[in-house]
């Protein structure tokens, strides 16, 4: 346990001191991984812990964004302001939609959050007037909150890592909380939680709107990042991409999604600059992961932390007994 708080204030640290050693385009793609890591960590909590796969979670992100930036344009910038209005209209999405996708499960579900997405895609991108249609939303300001501008980069990085932070400490008290337990339980034996006595669709649900409102909290993040949101950002696609994050770095874990986050972010800015079929290379990397590393990057530190341990208890059992048989 402490070594496990240590680790997080250390990496804490180094976080903060990001902006005095990266340069801005290393900067603002690292702020870019925090936005996309909480965008994980939502979908995390229904593909990891409640055992809900989604292909319809590029929905929320798309309706935070787009109602941060037509906040931002039409009243004010102000994060005070932008922020709840854009979760405030996620969480009534999910809500409606959550109704709906409850009633299935399995390949049901999957296709039915996808038929969802696609149809507030379609929305976007025909409400021209509204949404700015094809051409995206253009000319959102720069966000404020209490008298400080953050167009900034360095004020907005500092921003967004205090609600990456909030947002990760939060779901890991969620997690570990009997409603947390629940949700593994409904993930692991549905049947016999309900057998239990518990209502397994209630605990979906909250855990469907908790999702969809994250993934609002980093689509309204997004946009006050790039000031700039176009319907590509609401497509099923984005969903693959967010899926294959959590994925590769390790479902059920806190850690997981936001390495997956870096690595596809990463790879994609390095891979993209040097071929257009860099979603190729992406795809083959999920095929070997899923195929060879089903548990993710986390999976694989925790297989070298323990053989390491192995190997150290080895070494020193051998130790012991070399010391006994030469005293005898």
């Amino acid at each position: 346990m402490k070594k496990g708080i240590v680790l997080t204030a250390a990496v804490a640290l180094l976080m903060g001191l990001a902006p005095f050693f990266l340069s801005l385009f290393h900067l603002n793609l690292f702020t870019e991984i925090l936005i996309l890591g909480i965008f994980s960590l939502s979908l995390n909590v229904l593909v990891g812990y409640t055992g809900m796969v989604s292909l319809g979670h590029a929905a929320f992100f798309g309706v935070g964004a787009y109602a941060a930036g037509i906040a931002a344009k039409e009243m004010s910038p102000n994060l005070l302001a932008t922020l709840p209005i854009a979760l405030i209209a996620t969480i009534m999405v999910a809500a409606v939609i959550g109704m709906f996708c409850m009633k299935v499960s399995g390949f049901y579900f999957l296709m039915l959050t996808l038929a969802f997405s696609q149809m507030i895609y379609s929305f976007i991108h025909q409400s021209t007037d509204l949404t700015g249609g094809s051409n995206g939303l253009s000319g959102i300001p720069a966000p404020v909150a209490g008298g400080i501008d953050f167009s900034n980069p360095v004020l907005l990085f500092y921003f967004i890592l205090g609600v990456f932070f909030s947002v990760y400490a939060g779901l890991s008290l969620l997690v570990h909380s009997p409603f947390g337990q629940v949700l593994v339980g409904i993930r692991e034996n549905e049947t016999r939680m309900r057998s239990m006595g518990y209502n397994t669709t209630r605990y979906k649900y909250a855990s469907f709107i908790i999702a969809g409102a994250l993934g609002g909290l980093a689509g309204s993040l997004y946009t006050s990042f790039n000031g700039f949101i176009s319907p590509i950002d609401v497509y099923w696609t984005m969903s693959g991409s967010v899926l294959i994050m959590v994925i590769i770095g390790g479902a059920g874990t806190m850690a997981g999604p936001v390495l997956g986050a870096a690595l596809i972010v990463i790879l994609e800015t390095i891979v993209s600059s040097y071929t257009h079929s860099w979603m190729m290379i992406i795809g083959i990397i999920f095929i070997i992961f899923v195929v060879f590393f089903p548990k993710g990057l986390t999976g694989i530190a925790q297989s070298i932390m323990h053989r390491m341990t192995r190997s150290k208890s080895g070494y020193k059992e051998n130790h012991s007994k070399a010391v006994l048989k030469k005293n005898a």
